[in-house]
C-alpha cells in the first residue's frame, strides 16, 4: 500500500536535515503524527518563531536575536583579539570553552571549490574591513583542521597579512577532519590556548 501523499511530503521535507536520512525521517513523520496536536504545534511556533526573530549580528555575522548581539556589546571584551569561525555553530563550541575574552566574526562558510565555493561566497571583504579599522591587533583563525578550514585559514591570511596584524591559528588539538561543532569543549579550549603563528 503506497504511503498517503502528507506523510511522503514531510519524509521528503525531513531528509533534507543534516543527518536525518531515509529511516529517521519515516520514524520522525509518524510521531508526528500520533503526537498531541500541542507538540506539533509548539515545534510549528517554535520553527516559524525562530525563522522571524534571528537575525545576523551587523557587525561579527552571528546568529542574534538583537543587533549588535551580546559579544559584541559587551564591553568587557577585548576587541582587539578576534576570533574568525566558519560557522555560528563554531562560535557557539569556542565560547563553552570559556577561555575567550575577545570577539569574533563569522565567515558563513569554508573556501570549497568543490561545492562551488569560493572567496566572494563568504565574508572575507567584511572581515579585511573591521581588520582595517584599526581596532584588531590579533586574528585568531579558527576554521575547521580540516581541508577546506586549512585552504581558507591560509587564504585569509595571505588577504590578511598586509593589514599590520598579528595572525595566529587555532592548535592541532583539534582532530583532523573534525568540526569544531561536535569537539568537546576541553579539546576547543587548548586548541585555542595553544594556538601558532602562521608563518
Amino acid at each position: 500500500m503506497k504511503t498517503p501523499a502528507p506523510i511522503e511530503r514531510l519524509v521528503a521535507s525531513l531528509k533534507r536535515l543534516p543527518g536525518i536520512g531515509e529511516k529517521s525521517a519515516t520514524r520522525l513523520a509518524f510521531f508526528l503524527l500520533s503526537a498531541p496536536d500541542t507538540l506539533v504545534a509548539e515545534l510549528a511556533d517554535a520553527m516559524a518563531r525562530m525563522k522571524s526573530e534571528i537575525v545576523l549580528c551587523e557587525h561579527c555575522f552571528d546568529l542574534t536575536q538583537v543587533s549588535p548581539c551580546n559579544v559584541c556589546q559587551d564591553a568587557r571584551r577585548d576587541p582587539g583579539l578576534l576570533c574568525v569561525v566558519e560557522e555560528p555553530a563554531d562560535r557557539a563550541a569556542v565560547e563553552r570553552t570559556g577561555g575567550w575574552s575577545g570577539r569574533y566574526f563569522v565567515l558563513g562558510g569554508a573556501l570549497s571549490p568543490i561545492d562551488g565555493v569560493g572567496p566572494d561566497d563568504l565574508r572575507i571583504a567584511q572581515l579585511e574591513a573591521r581588520v582595517r579599522a584599526g581596532e584588531v591587533r590579533e586574528v585568531v583563525l579558527a576554521t575547521n583542521p580540516n581541508a577546506e578550514g586549512d585552504a581558507t585559514a591560509h587564504y585569509l591570511a595571505e588577504r590578511l597579512r598586509p593589514l599590520d596584524v598579528s595572525l595566529t591559528r587555532i592548535a592541532y588539538g583539534m582532530p583532523m577532519g573534525g568540526d569544531l561543532e561536535y569537539a568537546d569543549h576541553v579539546t576547543v579550549g587548548r586548541s585555542l590556548k595553544n594556538r601558532q603563528p602562521l608563518d
